[in-house]
């Protein structure tokens, strides 16, 4: 069941690579927040996934943190960022 965890983590890394690309090239702002939300949403997935190859359970907490920190993220961009002008 491990090589099936891990054979899923490294599809969800080559999504990563997409969403790179277009947290660069994004023509607007709301693309790269979307990347952003993937590539944090992304790597989530591939900390519960390494948790259970590995038995390595304490990344289930790490990753837990980490979509934590993505919503808080996001607020943070439309209050501060793109939306401020809305909220005024």
């Amino acid at each position: 069941m491990s090589g099936l965890h891990l054979a899923v983590a490294f599809v969800l890394l080559a999504s990563v690579v997409a969403g790179f690309y277009r947290l660069l090239v994004g023509p607007v702002a709301g693309d790269r927040l979307v990347a952003a939300q993937l590539l944090g949403t992304t790597a989530v997935g591939v900390l519960l996934l390494l948790a259970e190859a590995f038995a390595a359970y304490s990344l289930r907490y790490v990753g837990l943190v980490f979509a934590s920190l993505a919503a808080v993220t996001i607020v943070a961009y439309v209050r501060l960022g793109a939306g401020a002008e809305e909220f005024e």
